[in-house]
C-alpha cells in the first residue's frame, strides 16, 4: 500500500463513530481469520466492524482449482454508472475479482480493460485519485509480466478504495466491494468443481464460515441498503449457501450440493449486479 500505516490505522481508529445499524434479530459477524489481509489491522488493532475480506486472498484460497472458466461466467457491466452507491461498490468488487481471474488464467491482455473500468468505477465512488493510481500501475504490471505484483496492487486498489469509504463516512460499503469479489470468484469455482468433481477439490467451496460472515454483514448494514430488494435476495442465498456448505463431522462434499453451490452462485452475481432491478 503506498499510503502510510499510521493514516490508515488512524482512520479506523476513528471508525466506532460509523457503527453499521444494528436489530435485535442480527449477530455479530465473525470475520474469517485466514481472509484478513492486513497484519497491522490484526495485531495493533484486531477484528472490527470496517475490516473487510481479502479478495487476494478468497482468490488465493481457490488456487488449485486453476484455470477458472471465466469467459463460459462472464458478465458485461452496463455502460452507465450504477446511480446507488452500494451497487457502485459489489460492482467494484467483481472488477477486481476480474484483475485476479486474469492473472489466475494469465490473460494479462484483459488488464487494461479492467483497469480503464476502475477508473470509470473509483471516480464515480468518490476514490478517483487513488485508484488512478492503482490503475496506472496495474497496466505497467500486466505490460511487464509480472503477476504477482498485479495481486499485490489489486490488493492495494481494494484497501485505498476501503480506506476512502471510511473517511467519506461510507464505511459500510466496504464489505459490498468484497462481497462482489467473492461472489464472482465462487461462480467460477463452483462451475470448475462441477465439472471435474473430486472430494479435495470440492472441499475449496465449502466455507459456511465465509457465507455466514456475508449474511450477517448485509443484516447489519443501514436500512436503506439492506432493505432494498435485491439485498435482502442476496442475504437469502448467503443464508442458502451456509446452510449448503455446512458439513457434519464426517460428511464429505457431494456432486449434488457442489451442483446447488454452483447454482446459487451463479444467482447471487447476477443479482449483485442487477442494480435492484
Amino acid at each position: 500500500m503506498k499510503f502510510s500505516t499510521s493514516w490508515a490505522l488512524a482512520a479506523f481508529l476513528l471508525a466506532p463513530q460509523l457503527t453499521p445499524a444494528q436489530d435485535e434479530n442480527n449477530k455479530e459477524p465473525v470475520l474469517p481469520a485466514d481472509l484478513i489481509d492486513d497484519p497491522h489491522v490484526r495485531e495493533e488493532l484486531g477484528v472490527n466492524e470496517f475490516t473487510a475480506p481479502s479478495i487476494r486472498l478468497i482468490f488465493d484460497d481457490l488456487a488449485q482449482l486453476s484455470p477458472l472458466p471465466v469467459k463460459e461466467t462472464k458478465h458485461e457491466l452496463p455502460k452507465r454508472m450504477p446511480l446507488d452507491r452500494s451497487d457502485l461498490s459489489l460492482e467494484i468488487g467483481f472488477l477486481i475479482a476480474e484483475g485476479f481471474l486474469a492473472v489466475q488464467n494469465n490473460t494479462l491482455n484483459d488488464i487494461e480493460g479492467i483497469a480503464k473500468e476502475l477508473s470509470r468505477y473509483g471516480k464515480a465512488l468518490g476514490a478517483g485519485e487513488r485508484v488512478n493510481r492503482h490503475a496506472a500501475s496495474l497496466l505497467d504490471h500486466a505490460k511487464n509480466n509480472r503477476p504477482e505484483a498485479l495481486k499485490e496492487e489489486l490488493a492495494a486498489t481494494q484497501k485505498d478504495v476501503e480506506i476512502e469509504l471510511v473517511q467519506l463516512r461510507d464505511a459500510d460499503l466496504a464489505h459490498l466491494i468484497s462481497l462482489g469479489g467473492w461472489a464472482r470468484a465462487l461462480e467460477c469455482a463452483s462451475l470448475a468443481v462441477e465439472r471435474d468433481f473430486t472430494e479435495e477439490r470440492a472441499n475449496q467451496l465449502f466455507r459456511e464460515d465465509v457465507a455466514d460472515y456475508y449474511e450477517a454483514i448485509l443484516g447489519s448494514l443501514d436500512p436503506r441498503v439492506s432493505q432494498r430488494k435485491h439485498m435482502v435476495e442476496i442475504r437469502e442465498i448467503c443464508s442458502g449457501l451456509k446452510n449448503t456448505m455446512t458439513l457434519a463431522a464426517d460428511e464429505e462434499p457431494t456432486e449434488a450440493k457442489v451442483k446447488e453451490i454452483r447454482e446459487q452462485s451463479a444467482r447471487l452475481a447476477k443479482l449483485a449486479l442487477s442494480r435492484g432491478q
